[in-house]
């Protein structure tokens, strides 16, 4: 039998290379790579469905499970991970020196219902203490106007989010329309190193750790997903497709704690490899369900919580019933 053709939309990272590369094959699979932005992915898929697999937004794939019949699936293989603490940005002279400060404060957002954001409120929220109906939220792009929500929100109740098209989030906070941004994306005037913003917490790593160490939370912010007609007509390559992440991703962290060559342009990124590895253990960075059941769950406590979703989604209705079983590492 002659392996099936599938396109594959992902952004570039270290631990998928081996498999875009060819280094690695899917049994049974021949896959045309196509390597662009995620933002560009997730809205060709969104909105045309147009590859057969792809990466894509964890908490949009969410909120499409529980509308009810996605137009793809996802597969436990999680290329983006990171922790969001890092993501929060306020103006210097606000008055603003920790969480706690937020409250009844206007902060940005790019989106209510992307991954990072919603990561970051539910730290707000549980870590910190700090109500979401007690901030006064503003949602527009962070560098451009316009930005739009990409499904339907269930705001809880005292939550309300203000939407502004005709200015960035950057424009607002400098002109001290806004009080603090919470965004994956640094706002330009942040990288310009512009005196009127700066980092919440510019101890962030640090929090992060300690985050990690307190919930065993690992955030997960994209997956890959198969489109369902596909999957439907050949079953298998959820399977297969999954090994194969898992090789490329096992190869990728052998590669980076080796001493021998630099695999990454960072000086000592060995070093900081077998460091994160006293702290997560030895497998850096899991795949499958059950290594990343903690996660999952809280994550999808927090999407329902945010109103990110209608219904408290469960754990076995993301991944095929295929992987439910076996996918676990």
């Amino acid at each position: 039998m002659s392996d099936i053709h599938l396109s594959l939309a992902i952004s570039y990272y270290d631990h998928v290379s081996d498999l875009v590369r060819g280094r690695i094959r899917a049994e049974g699979i021949s896959l045309t790579p196509i390597e662009i932005p995620n933002e560009e992915i997730f809205f060709r898929m969104v909105t045309f469905t147009e590859f057969d697999v792809a990466e894509f937004s964890f908490a949009k794939y969410v909120a499409l499970v529980a509308a009810g019949a996605p137009p793809f699936r996802a597969i436990p293989v999680f290329p983006s991970r990171v922790f969001r603490q890092s993501s929060f940005y306020v103006r210097a002279g606000a008055g603003i020196k920790d969480a706690k400060d937020l409250a009844g404060r206007r902060i940005g957002i790019p989106e209510w219902a992307q991954t990072a954001g919603i990561y970051a409120r539910a730290f707000l929220q549980h870590q910190c203490g700090v109500a979401l109906r007690d901030v006064q939220w503003v949602q527009s792009g962070v560098n451009e106007a316009g930005r739009q929500e990409k499904v339907k929100l269930s705001l809880p109740s005292g939550v309300a989010v203000e939407r502004v098209t005709d200015r960035s989030l950057n424009e607002m906070i400098l002109a001290g329309d806004l009080d603090g941004i919470i965004s994956a994306r640094e706002p330009d005037a942040f990288l310009a190193r512009d005196p009127r913003i700066a980092r919440l917490w510019p101890d962030y790593r640090a929090r992060e750790e300690a985050f990690y160490r307190e919930t065993g939370i690992f955030p997960i912010m994209h997956a890959i997903v198969i489109k369902s007609e596909t999957l439907d007509r050949h079953p298998w390559i959820a399977m297969n497709l999954f090994k194969a992440f898992e090789e490329a991703k096992n190869n990728s962290v052998r590669n980076m704690l080796t001493t021998v060559t630099s695999r990454i342009p960072v000086p000592w990124s060995h070093h900081a490899a077998v460091e994160a590895q006293k702290i997560f253990g030895e497998d850096l960075w899991p795949y499958g369900i059950e290594p990343n059941r903690r996660t999952l769950e809280a994550f999808l406590q927090y999407c329902l919580e945010q109103g990110a979703t209608n219904r408290q989604v469960q754990i076995e209705e993301l991944f095929p019933r295929e992987l439910s079983k076996f996918a676990r590492t």
